[in-house]
């Protein structure tokens, strides 16, 4: 995909949050709990089945497998004609509340892999399958646009990763987008929390409005990225709108 301002304005950015779908692993039923110890132990993580590691493990692993955790947070970010950035975010306890309104969006507006792309960081190896796994989870239908199961590399070239572009083709390594950001001399909003930090702001500090801020941060993130990958000028602050996110807006009406 050739880079320029007319298809970067056609494409929806996209960044997730999650954490374990249960708070602690004592909180799993019996069989989650027996195939979680599988999963881990395959993983390599040293299990010696006790309480305190068992459980240290669960909180540090779990939200990165959509089979053990769940999305929280969604938030979206598109250019509009003005070439202003703005920010959505769909958040909170109700999953498939979330995921219902993200695939809302997608179906009525991001609908034509032959129009639209979507952009994120490790969205291909990260992102989309985890979504659509939770959307399978809830009985929900994939929209077209990240429905790639089984498609070969040239049928979703409608998918942006930023981590693959900077990558030139060399696999060997993750560069995490804050790493991205301070090489390419992009200035990036100040955090009180990291990726690590989520799942005990959620379950612990329960506050998810700071995680709202900090995924919102990384579509704007996201976004400066690919500008400067298509040599594109930066977008300034007064170009960037964020659209508040109401705490309890995930209760089922």
């Amino acid at each position: 995909m050739i880079l320029n301002e007319n298809n970067i304005k056609q494409t929806l950015f996209i960044d997730i949050e999650t954490v374990s779908e249960k708070r602690t692993f004592e909180d799993l039923d019996e069989v989650y709990q027996t195939l979680w110890l599988k999963k881990a132990s395959k993983l390599g993580k040293i299990t010696h089945n006790t309480e305190v590691d068992n459980e240290v493990i669960y909180r540090g692993n779990a939200a990165i497998y959509a089979e053990f955790g769940k999305v929280i947070c969604i938030s979206v970010g598109y250019l509009n004609n003005d070439g202003k950035l703005r920010i959505k975010t769909f958040a909170g306890h109700n999953e498939p509340k979330i995921l219902r309104e993200f695939a809302h969006l997608l179906m009525h507006h991001y609908y034509d892999p032959q129009v639209h792309s979507m952009c994120g960081h490790n969205i291909k190896e990260f992102d989309i399958p985890y979504l659509c796994r939770r959307m399978v989870k809830h009985g929900l239908q994939v929209p077209p646009i990240m429905d790639i199961s089984g498609k070969k590399p040239w049928q979703v070239e409608h998918l942006v990763d930023t981590l693959e572009l900077w990558r030139f083709g060399d696999y060997k390594n993750y560069t995490s987008l804050a790493l991205l950001c301070a090489m390419l001399d992009i200035p990036s909003p100040k955090e009180d929390i990291d990726g690590s930090m989520v799942g005990h702001v959620y379950w612990q500090e329960k506050e998810l409005i700071r995680i709202v801020k900090y995924c919102g941060n990384d579509i704007i993130a996201v976004v400066q990225v690919l500008m400067k990958l298509a040599r594109l000028p930066l977008l300034e602050e007064d170009h960037i709108e964020v659209i508040p996110w109401v705490e309890g807006s995930d209760e089922e009406e």
